[in-house]
Formats: C-alpha cells, structure tokens, sequence
C-alpha cells in the first residue's frame, strides 16, 4: 500500500521549513510548474481544435444528424473554452510582468487552468461521442460516452480527490 503523504495545513510555512523557501521562490516554483503542466495540454487542445475547425468542410459533415450538430457545437465550444482558458495565464503574465504581483498571476493561472482541463474534457469527450457515433452508430456512441465520462471522473477527479482527502485527514490526525 502506498505510503501516506502528510500535507502540512499551511503551505508557506512548510515550503520554508521543509524547502529552505521564501515566498517569493514559492511563488516562481509555482509559476514553473504550471507553466509545464500548461504545456502538456496546450498541444493537444491545439490538434483537436484543428481538427474540429476543419470537420464541417469535409463532404460527409452534411450526413451528420441534428443531434450530432449540435455535440459539434457544444464540442467546438469546450474547446474553444479550454483554448482561451489554457492560453490565458500567458496574458496574465504578459500585462503584470514587473508588476510584484506574482501571487495574483499565479492564483489566476491555476483557475484558469482548472477551467481549461475541465472544458478539454468535455470536448475530448464530445469528440469521442462524434466519432463513434459516426463509425458504428447512436448504440455504440451512448456506451462509449458513459464509459469515457467514467474515466475521466475517475482518473481526472475522482483518484486525485481520494488523495487530496486522505492526505488532509492524515495531516489533521497529527495536528491534534
């Protein structure tokens, strides 16, 4: 069984304690990591949100049924979503650069993110549900969305938040 992490309840003083860290170090190893995590998505929202633009001029887009139009959409839009919520921390950091303000650029890059990863998602989803739906029909597009929905639950929410969890009640038991 893994080994419990203990997560300490407030974060600058355990960054200080157990990294040697002020805040303002804390804040660029933040920065740096998001900004990786960042990268690692933004190729993939990218291909799909080509290849989502492209799909409408292709001949058989027109055999697409009205249902089947409006996942495009609402496809389209979660990644255009995911796009500007991935894309946006750069302009954060862009407008505030030499500005101190770090610690905002940093919070609203992680929401930005959050939002971006949710919404890529639900196209990733959405572009699934089309495509089977267009290779083997409405059947098999109903049970691959209910099994790509549960993945992505749990791999996405689900097992991070048991962690998360787990990790604050252990950290609890020692506080008391």
């Amino acid at each position: 069984m893994a080994r419990r992490q203990r997560v300490p309840e407030n974060d600058d003083a355990w960054a200080r304690r157990e990294r040697g860290e002020t805040e303002l170090e804390r804040l660029d190893r933040n920065w740096g990591s998001l900004v990786q995590e960042l990268r690692v998505v933004q190729t993939g929202v990218q291909f799909l949100f080509g290849a989502l633009l492209i799909l409408p001029f292709q001949a058989s887009f027109g055999t697409l049924s009205p249902g089947m139009r409006v996942l495009y959409i609402a496809t389209l839009a979660a990644v255009v979503g995911a796009t500007v919520f991935l894309i946006a921390p750069v302009s954060w950091h862009r407008i505030l650069f030499r500005r101190h303000r770090l610690g905002n650029v940093v919070a609203a890059a992680h929401r930005c993110a959050m939002a971006g990863v949710a919404l890529l998602g639900l196209a990733l989803i959405g572009a699934v549900v089309l495509v089977v739906d267009y290779v083997t029909g409405a059947a098999a597009a109903v049970v691959t969305s209910v099994v790509t929905v549960a993945l992505f639950v749990s791999t996405w929410l689900v097992a991070p938040w048991r962690w998360r969890r787990a990790s604050e009640k252990d950290a609890g038991a020692h506080h008391c």
